[in-house]
């Protein structure tokens, strides 16, 4: 992924509310609440597991893929300006990590 103009890094933790079909709906982020406002995109990435030195018992999941959801995001009302947040979670965490903001 390449970094474009108007891009800001952020890895900070955030809360994300899911549909029930497993979609992000919201996200609460310095204080306010981000609802999605368009179709989300969904990937996963491997870790360089070579390079970790994790170990972990047999069974305990799995410990290379990181997950993604890139959405579309704004305030409130249907007036206010887009962002694209970039959301990653990595493996065996149950925290979101806003990775990145984009307008």
């Amino acid at each position: 992924m390449t970094a474009v103009a108007n891009e800001t890094t952020l890895d900070v933790d955030v809360d994300v509310r899911f549909t029930p079909a497993g979609t992000p709906l919201a996200v609460r982020f310095d204080d306010r609440i981000w609802a999605v406002a368009a179709d989300p995109v969904h990937w996963f990435t491997r870790d360089a597991w070579w390079n970790t030195r994790r170990t972990a018992a047999v069974g305990s999941g799995d410990l290379v893929s990181i997950e993604y959801w890139r959405i579309q995001v704004r305030l409130g009302t249907s007036s206010s300006a887009l962002l694209t947040f970039t959301l990653r979670r990595n493996p065996l965490s149950t925290q979101w990590l806003l990775e990145s903001i984009s307008d």
